[in-house]
């Protein structure tokens, strides 16, 4: 039944899913509750704390929703609307003949940004199994939606990005997941303590593969979607806390270009069972 929904909201055209999608979001938000408040704190802590712009950014979460459908099962559809101003960004770094990690914050339209990869080169993505075994179905059909290769978040996926990275092939993972305890440092994020995953170094200084930022901002009226580059500079710092400040700080710049359409309702700034106190960010940022 699920699937069979997922499907109809699939053949709606993007304008009138993004805009069901938005104003579903809205309507959502405007219910008082945890989510609503966590939503405001963290647009407020990035910069953001006009009420207009929680608002607008709500609205983007419930179009993100109602676009993914259309992603799976529409995949040629979806990627004939997508365009890039930065592909130079890619195509300087596969010249060089190494792999490259794609790093995609929960930022605009995720799911389409490997997809849009996978029709150029080779492309591995790490995901995690849903809590809800309901949604194991829906999730799988995904997958196989596309010429992307997907890998569980566990140590059998880690070898296989570090295998496809070696072959000079592209892997992609979300970076602002909050990790679990000994996989991550704090790091600032937005002027705020972030346990951060120290993942994204490991593997680059590993296997001396280049770092991109990527997303896809949702363009307005249903046009589709633009695909946004950013490298992140080389050399890596040694350190693995200096690494995760230097990719939240790659992300932040990223997340500004669109910044109503980041999931600024993820609770970002949570403290992983068994973490330590998160230190104030200017130490940490002394310290780094």
């Amino acid at each position: 039944m699920l699937l069979f929904l997922f499907r109809l909201f699939a053949a709606l055209p993007l304008p009138v899913a993004h805009a069901l999608g938005r104003l579903a979001g809205r309507a959502i938000y405007a219910w008082p509750g945890k989510y609503r408040r966590r939503l405001q704190a963290n647009a407020a802590q990035a910069g953001y704390p006009a009420p207009a712009f929680a608002r607008r950014a709500a609205g983007e979460i419930g179009a993100m929703i109602l676009e993914s459908p259309r992603v799976w099962f529409r995949n040629e559809d979806s990627l004939a609307r997508v365009v890039s101003d930065d592909n130079d960004v890619v195509s300087a770094a596969r010249a060089e003949n190494r792999g490259i990690l794609f790093l995609t914050p929960h930022l605009g339209c995720f799911e389409i940004t490997a997809r849009y990869l996978a029709r150029q080169m080779p492309m591995t993505v790490m995901f995690r199994p849903p809590r809800k075994d309901i949604l194991a179905p829906l999730l799988e059909t995904a997958r196989n939606s596309s010429a992307v290769n997907a890998v569980p978040a566990t140590m059998q996926g880690v070898r296989e990005f570090v295998r496809a990275l070696r072959r000079g092939e592209s892997v992609g993972m979300l970076p602002d997941q909050a990790p679990s305890v000994g996989d991550g440092v704090w790091a600032p994020f937005f002027g705020r303590m972030a346990y951060t995953m120290t993942l994204p170094g490991k593997l680059a200084t590993q296997t001396g593969v280049s770092i991109i930022l990527t997303a896809g901002e949702r363009l307005p009226k249903g046009r589709g979607w633009r695909i946004h580059y950013v490298r992140v500079p080389e050399p890596l710092p040694a350190d693995p806390q200096a690494q995760a400040a230097l990719l939240n700080a790659a992300m932040e710049t990223l997340i500004r270009r669109c910044p109503e359409q980041y999931l600024w309702s993820y609770n970002r700034y949570k403290t992983p069972r068994g973490a330590p106190p998160a230190p104030a960010a200017d130490t940490a940022s002394t310290a780094g």
